[in-house]
């Protein structure tokens, strides 16, 4: 398997992507695939490598009896120092700060809880939908010597958060009287439609009942 030249940031990138979803080079157990591309390594691979980091902790945990078993040398002079773990030496000279399993699994962690906190601030700048309805009520006057002009003025005058009001027209019903049709649009969670007739019928010179002449959400 080929990787480019994994003495190169591009070439590890290339492994670390190859590794995303496997364990080995080839198959699913080490192989000498894995100790000849470990070879090719200038160094470790780091931590924005995961995957290729992983599985180079991984080689290097195996002893000189287990990759004896599968027919692979000692890595070459020069090396990274993925050794067999048996072979370690005591004095400091080949310390690798990715030594331990228990250090891979706190970058692991470190890396997921990053992710977790990207995933949660992208959440959080994602735009809340208002939840909004059209309504048109119809006003009714008492007669037809009600000032319609004036009963739209006291209808409008009505101010509540989440409350847009539209256009609006009047209707003959018979006999000389017109109702006043109005449109609004308003914010589910903030206006109560039954709150907003009575605050109209409030309007007793004028106001004879509301009714709801359709109600649609947007």
């Amino acid at each position: 398997m080929a990787f480019g030249n994994l003495k190169t940031d591009k070439g590890v990138g290339e492994l670390n992507k190859f590794l995303e979803d496997k364990s080995y080079i080839n198959g699913y157990q080490i192989s000498k695939s894995d100790i000849d591309t470990a070879n090719q390594l200038a160094k470790a691979p780091n931590a924005n490598q995961p995957h290729a980091l992983r599985w180079y902790n991984h080689i290097k945990s195996f002893t000189a009896e287990e990759l004896k078993s599968i027919g692979a040398s000692p890595l070459a002079a020069g090396k990274p120092t993925i050794t067999p773990a048996a072979e370690h030496d005591d004095d400091g000279d080949d310390l690798d700060l990715f030594d331990s399993d228990t250090e891979e699994d706190a970058e692991a962690a470190k890396i997921r809880a990053a992710r977790l906190q990207a995933y949660s601030e992208k959440k959080a700048k994602k735009p809340e939908l208002i939840a909004k309805s059209s309504v048109i009520l119809e006003v009714k006057p008492w007669d037809d010597e009600t000032n319609m002009k004036e009963m739209e003025t006291c209808v409008r005058n009505i101010t509540m958060e989440g409350l847009l009001w539209g256009a609006s027209k009047l209707v003959p019903v018979g006999y000389g009287i017109n109702k006043l049709q109005i449109m609004c649009v308003v914010e589910d969670e903030k206006v109560s439609i039954d709150e907003l007739t009575e605050k109209i019928q409030e309007f007793e010179d004028f106001v004879q009942s509301v009714d709801v002449a359709a109600f649609n959400k947007i």
